[in-house]
């Protein structure tokens, strides 16, 4: 036990544990302040330096953040926090590879089914399009 408490104390795990908690603060106050489609958007980073990071998904969001900067300013304010600018960052978030689309095919019988239904049918627009299925599944 002795030394798991000796390496949690170790000043790089030390360091992390102060930037997170920094971070965590940083996005508690702009969740406070943001308007709320934008919050859902972007994300606090820290503040340094009387500088507040925001972090955006896109540059529209970005965009419409840089806007808000005045108002913001004086909601920091409001808040007590020592603010003097507000810095926007963009971090695009990489989408999921999407995955390719299984085509289903009809087995034999289903199509031989369905030439049958379209003969039932025909000169119906239900029996033309039976026809057209059953046609694609050979």
């Amino acid at each position: 036990m002795r030394q798991f408490n000796s390496l949690l104390k170790q000043p790089e795990l030390m360091a992390l544990n102060a930037y997170t908690k920094e971070a965590q603060t940083a996005q508690n106050i702009w969740e406070m302040i943001a308007p709320e489609n934008l919050a859902k958007f972007s994300h606090a980073s820290a503040i340094k330096n009387q500088q507040f990071t925001i972090v955006a998904h896109s540059n529209a969001v970005a965009a419409k953040i840089k806007l808000f900067i005045p108002s913001l300013l004086i909601q920091l304010e409001k808040q007590e926090c020592e603010v003097t600018a507000i810095r926007v960052k963009v971090q695009v978030k990489s989408s999921p590879q999407a995955k390719p689309k299984v085509i289903k095919k009809l087995s034999r019988q289903a199509s031989s089914d369905l030439k049958i239904l379209a003969e039932k049918l025909t000169g119906t627009p239900l029996g033309e399009a039976l026809a057209r299925l059953a046609s694609k599944a050979d």
